[in-house]
């Protein structure tokens, strides 16, 4: 099978679900940030000193909890493909609190603003969760599509993974200057 079809060539591509919509479709647009918060996290994980095994296996976890992600987010609700699924359960997002958990007891608590930097994975990490907070905003966006008793549930448990994942991302940034011996950059308000 050839990798180029040229079936998108007219702007439209096709769902999960089979039908055919937009390149810049909302549900598009959501899916696509998923897609590249996964490369990012690809690229966090390849920065990551080795003996980190741990924060590196946790990132792949993300990364294919991401993709189940994408999948909801290509398939349009009511349709049969909704069936090929597997549900997002209540805790699909306590993984990433344990994490943080772990992670934040380990580091000095925050007293100021910190500038995203320092170590080449710190800054990668920061660089993924401005990806995810993108992400979660265009996902609001195309949850807002939905009537409220119509939103699957399921949209919800990914509404708030992302959210929380933001927030491991970011404790993993502070994670990775201080594992690598570097202190968070303070902002200066006043330069």
């Amino acid at each position: 099978m050839k990798l180029y079809t040229g079936s998108g060539d007219r702007g439209k591509t096709s769902l999960f679900s089979g039908e055919r919509v937009a390149k810049g479709h909302l549900r598009i647009e959501a899916y696509g940030d998923v897609d590249e918060l996964n490369s990012v996290l690809g690229w966090l994980a390849s920065v990551i000193p080795r003996k980190q095994s741990e924060i590196i296996r946790e990132i792949r976890r993300i990364q294919s909890e991401l993709f189940h992600i994408g999948a909801w987010l290509a398939t349009t609700p009511d349709s049969p493909a909704m069936g090929d699924l597997q549900a997002i359960d209540a805790d699909f997002h306590r993984p990433l609190e344990l994490a943080i958990d772990r992670m934040q007891d380990q580091l000095r608590p925050l007293d100021r603003f910190i500038l995203p930097g320092g170590h080449l994975s710190a800054a990668v990490a920061h660089v993924a969760r401005t990806v995810s907070r993108r992400t979660e905003r265009h996902v609001v966006a195309l949850s807002e599509t939905f009537a409220s008793e119509k939103m699957p549930d399921d949209y919800r448990q990914i509404l708030i993974y992302l959210n929380r994942l933001s927030d491991y991302l970011f404790a993993l940034a502070r994670y990775c200057n201080h594992s690598n011996g570097l202190d968070d950059i303070a902002w200066v308000k006043d330069r």
